[in-house]
């Protein structure tokens, strides 16, 4: 293992440790209760985001359908641990290996489509799933919801904060796992599919199996957010997988950073983190219902507009500048 390697490691595991720390930041009274929370939200996010990045990112696929797969698995796991009374790991495999199997079916058009009309065929799949979350009261309770509980570990029930912890964990397991896919043959094999499909295939790259890795992966990060969201929010609603989810799932790898292994988690941050974390909380932005939300979306285009490869790309950026500026009063 080389340095580098060792280094994106140890990154991911210095977030992790930040992000476990978070409770215990609230204990000491240095943030509040809320913040813990929406933190929560934008670990399971990232995760989604990671997954719909290796399908975007590298293999130049689009989906709109993340939403859908998401309410698949939450609403899956929300029954087995709820009505069923399964263990949690045992609810998280079936919940995340079903709409896997259902995400290698869509990717199977993706051999007679692309571009928008690939877009369109995920969404229409996501809004099938909608309405079965809305006509099936029987298994997912409707309008009225399902009810999940945090997760029961080793005989062991969590609480919000070990919720927190348990979800760090599991973040830099996959930051780790997602790292080696995509710096693995598999992941070259990627980026040549989307830099040109015939260049690939000349190259002997079976298009087929690369595109069914991809969407096979991206599904099984959106089932598992949907799995996470279900246990950590303890309440399903079918208002909650709409096409807006999929968008900010879209606009979260975009500002952070396509290609990028950190991309996501940047940009769940200022998707999801800073509208509730510090524009509802500044004067007069904050007092107006949804205004901080305009002003988040204005961000994001602002991003878009001058730092189109994403704010993962930042302080790389900066330190180049200061090196630059300190080579020139050097001289």
């Amino acid at each position: 293992m080389n340095k580098k390697v060792l280094q994106r490691y140890l990154t991911y595991v210095l977030i992790g440790i930040g992000l476990a720390l978070l409770p215990t930041l609230q204990g000491m009274g240095l943030i509040l209760s809320s913040t813990v929370t929406i933190w929560g939200s934008i670990i399971f996010y990232a995760i989604v985001a990671i997954g719909l990045n290796v399908l975007l990112g590298y293999s130049g696929l689009i989906s709109l359908g993340t939403a859908g797969f998401m309410g698949v698995g939450a609403y899956m796991t929300a029954h087995f641990t709820e009505s069923l009374g399964w263990p949690f790991f045992l609810s998280l495999i079936v919940s995340v290996l079903v709409p896997t199997a259902i995400g290698l079916l869509v990717g199977l058009v993706s051999l007679r489509v692309s571009g928008m009309y690939l877009a369109i065929a995920t969404l229409a799949v996501a809004e099938i799933f909608r309405r079965v979350f809305i006509e099936f009261p029987e298994f997912t309770g409707s309008f009225q919801g399902s009810r999940a509980s945090f997760p029961v570990i080793l005989g062991n029930v969590l609480d919000r904060d070990s919720t927190i912890v348990f979800l760090a964990i599991l973040l830099v397991i996959l930051l780790i796992l997602t790292d080696n896919f995509t710096h693995s043959p598999v992941g070259r094999a990627l980026l040549t599919m989307r830099a040109s499909e015939p260049a690939a295939q000349a190259m002997g790259i079976n298009l087929l199996k690369y595109k069914l890795m991809a969407f096979g992966l991206a599904t099984a990060y959106a089932a598992l957010g949907g799995v996470l969201y279900a246990h950590f929010v303890r309440f399903v609603f079918p208002t909650d997988w709409t096409l807006l989810l999929s968008l900010q799932i879209l606009a979260v790898i975009v500002i952070g950073g396509m290609k990028t292994i950190l991309g996501p988690i940047i940009g769940s941050i200022i998707v999801f983190g800073v509208p509730p974390i510090i524009l509802t909380r500044l004067p007069v932005i904050g007092d107006i219902d949804g205004l901080s939300f305009v002003f988040n979306g204005i961000l994001i285009i602002l991003v878009i507009l001058f730092y189109p490869n994403g704010l993962v790309y930042l302080g790389y950026d900066l330190k180049k500048l200061f090196r630059k500026k300190a080579v020139t009063t050097s001289e």
